[in-house]
């Protein structure tokens, strides 16, 4: 039966459950004992054009267990704020690995149907491209602001139309370091030109690591905890920037209630 694994939203809070052992080499069990089999499984399904929506959040699913499985362990809070607002949302999230880009699906798709704005290089790497390509995303350069922020609008509300929430990384590029300069408020344009609400989301992802000749393949940490929060969804007023500083406040309030301030720019 073609049905989704787990609904991780049904509570206010998730969190790992089961005490694994710590690997000795947590970085080569995650990637060949789980990861390559996942992403070659679906990399299959989205060339036969079955990638779909439950395929999707069951892969997601499988990545949060097999982090677990490596000994890392995750906690999720807010997941009732997803469903405080009926429609699409935009959601809007500090960005440190590749981490949250595979766990974000798990926790929020049964409740709200999500696409990303993410950047083309994503669509056309090898493995990684026609899976990414296969959930509709909103795609970017990074070689033209401007032009960005027009795709964005323009995709972006007609994906809205179609019924998706948008998770848009504002920061553009992952960084360990979280600094409020670098954090835009495409989000907010987006979401005030649509009349809808945007939540932010604080993470802590450092646990996977940045690679170091391929990005998404760095080292895995089992002594980190992976930390996700959604915030409240907000109305945008006036211009937004009331709502834009109170996404960057929440960023750093979590950041410094989970006691990493060492994330946090000076």
């Amino acid at each position: 039966m073609h049905s989704y694994k787990r609904f991780l939203a049904e509570k206010n809070e998730y969190q790992t459950e089961k005490n694994y052992s710590k690997k000795i080499f947590p970085s080569l069990y995650f990637y060949l004992v789980h990861v390559l089999r996942v992403i070659l499984y679906c990399n299959r399904q989205a060339k036969k054009k079955i990638y779909d929506s439950i395929n999707w959040v069951n892969s997601s699913i499988d990545i949060l267990e097999s982090l677990e499985k490596t000994g890392i362990k995750v906690f999720v809070t807010g997941l009732n704020n997803l469903k405080k607002v009926d429609g699409p949302v935009i959601f809007v999230s500090n960005h440190m690995s590749i981490l949250e880009t595979f766990l974000f699906p798990s926790f929020i798709h049964q409740v709200k149907k999500i696409v990303y704005v993410m950047k083309k290089e994503l669509t056309t790497f090898p493995l990684f491209g026609p899976i990414s390509s296969a959930r509709h995303p909103i795609v970017v350069g990074r070689e033209n602001p401007k032009e960005d922020l027009l795709t964005v609008l323009e995709v972006g509300s007609e994906r809205i139309k179609e019924g998706y929430s948008i998770i848009i990384f504002p920061q553009r590029t992952r960084s360990k370091i979280f600094n409020p300069s670098t954090f835009n408020s495409l989000g907010i344009k987006l979401a005030k030109k649509n009349n809808i609400p945007v939540i932010p989301i604080a993470i802590v992802t450092d646990a996977w690591g940045t690679g170091k000749i391929i990005k998404e393949f760095g080292k895995i940490d089992p002594t980190k905890e992976v930390r996700i929060a959604f915030g409240e969804p907000m109305s945008i007023t006036g211009n937004g920037n009331e709502q834009h500083e109170s996404s960057i406040q929440f960023i750093i309030n979590k950041l410094k209630e989970w006691g990493r301030q060492d994330l946090l720019s000076n």
